[in-house]
């Protein structure tokens, strides 16, 4: 899976923002700043396997790139959660979902939602946003 990010440099800071994720880091050059959102990708995710790539696609644009979708699936649907300022109880809760461990395991990485099922958990999770995840080509 890849998402896009864009690069600036504002002062003597070069910062990298993805929006989708609500990340943001700063570098004294552009490759560092983009190394720094890897890097955070990496954090996040908080495991030990998990890869993360950084391609420049564009003047100022790139892409963070990984190919361990449940585990990238469950840091965006966790960043849209508490950006959201939800718990894991409320977002079961506008699911419709008995217990917390049901949306849970969407954010753990343990089950891997289908596109209709994502859209649902995003519409639950962030319903004042207005999403878009854009597929490329392979």
């Amino acid at each position: 899976m890849r998402f896009r990010g864009s690069v600036a440099r504002e002062g003597k800071w070069w910062l990298a923002e993805v929006p989708l994720f609500d990340a943001l880091t700063q570098g004294r050059t552009r490759k560092e700043a983009m190394a720094m959102m890897a890097d955070w990708f990496a954090t996040m995710a908080g495991r030990e396997e998990f890869v993360v790539s950084v391609h420049l696609v564009g003047k100022g644009e790139f892409e963070i790139a990984c190919d361990d979708t449940p585990v990238v699936i469950g840091l965006l649907l966790r960043r849209q959660r508490q950006r959201s300022g939800l718990s894991l109880a409320e977002a079961a809760q506008r699911l419709g979902a008995k217990s917390r461990n049901a949306y849970a395991r969407y954010e753990s990485g343990t089950s891997v939602p289908t596109v209709a099922k994502l859209d649902e958990l995003l519409r639950a999770i962030a319903p004042d946003r207005d999403l878009v995840i854009l597929q490329g080509a392979a």
